[in-house]
């Protein structure tokens, strides 16, 4: 598997492939080769922008005579009508890459922009606005990357990451004691000190996993918000804790404030809205 920078290589590529296929042919037909171009990456609301690193990416595979100068960070408050960007170079090469490059921006700084306003609700608290492994398939990698922007904090990238046991998993195993006995066990011949996370259903489960002790966090997965405060006493900060599932900003403040570690809303990437943004070029006339 590629890894590191070469991750965001393969997945930009795979971007581009898919968007340019064997050309583009609009451009091909109309714009002269050598024609150049100024480009305004203009936002088009209030927002978080998110992805703009990514840009000089995508033009090192497109065309690597491409300048961009951008006018902010990834991670900065932005206003409408602002320009964040300005990319200068190949007509025909910053055509081919817009699509690719607006759709990127568009879904990080939206990604970015919900999570801000989830970390902004639990300002105060002790909470940590989590993510999860709800991403758009190919894109997970830009996908935390935004929620990072936006102020939150990663769950586990991947199934290698961490245990999660889950109700599927418990299902499988018999019980929440025999599944946590298999994976200290795995963890113990494979030499690989992972962490254990158990998903719990209700508070007798909670206190199954406590019986057994010695994992590092519990989920508490659609808990109500008095079964989340008795699990908090419950637990006593003998482990972490994290609510999981039916997460919006009008509960989530009333969540953070019983206590718990982590809160996990998987509805920062399964389901951002973009925030709108435009760009626009200007063919520079050669004299």
């Amino acid at each position: 598997m590629p890894t590191g920078n070469n991750k965001l290589r393969t997945l930009i590529e795979s971007a581009l492939l898919e968007d340019i296929g064997m050309g583009d042919v609009t451009t091909d037909a109309i714009v002269p080769p050598n024609l150049t171009a100024t480009a305004e990456i203009r936002v088009k609301e209030d927002g978080i922008i998110a992805g703009l690193a990514v840009i000089d990416e995508i033009f090192q595979v497109v065309d690597q005579g491409v300048n961009i100068d951008l006018m902010c960070e990834d991670g900065r408050p932005v206003k409408a009508s602002s320009i964040v960007g300005i990319i200068n170079g190949s007509c025909g090469s910053i055509l081919k890459s817009e699509r690719t490059l607006l759709n990127i921006l568009q879904r990080m700084s939206g990604i970015a922009t919900l999570t801000h306003a989830f970390v902004e609700s639990v300002a105060g608290t002790n909470a940590k606005i989590t993510d999860t492994r709800k991403t758009a398939p190919g894109l997970r990698l830009l996908d935390k990357m935004a929620v990072r922007l936006g102020g939150g904090v990663n769950h586990r990238f991947g199934l290698d990451d961490m245990i999660l046991i889950k109700d599927n998993h418990i299902t499988a195993a018999g019980s929440i004691t025999e599944a946590i006995r298999r994976c200290k066990k795995y963890i113990a011949k494979m030499k690989n000190p992972l962490k254990i996370e158990v998903e719990t259903k209700n508070l007798a489960e909670v206190e199954e996993v406590l019986r057994i002790g010695t994992i590092d966090r519990i989920m508490l997965d659609n808990f109500s918000l008095d079964d989340i405060k008795k699990a908090v006493i419950l637990i006593n900060r003998a482990v972490q804790i994290e609510a999981s599932g039916n997460i919006t900003l009008a509960n989530v403040r009333a969540i953070a404030e019983t206590g718990v570690d982590y809160i996990s809303v998987g509805a920062l990437t399964h389901s951002p809205r973009a925030l709108d943004i435009s760009l626009k070029i200007t063919p520079k006339l050669s004299i």
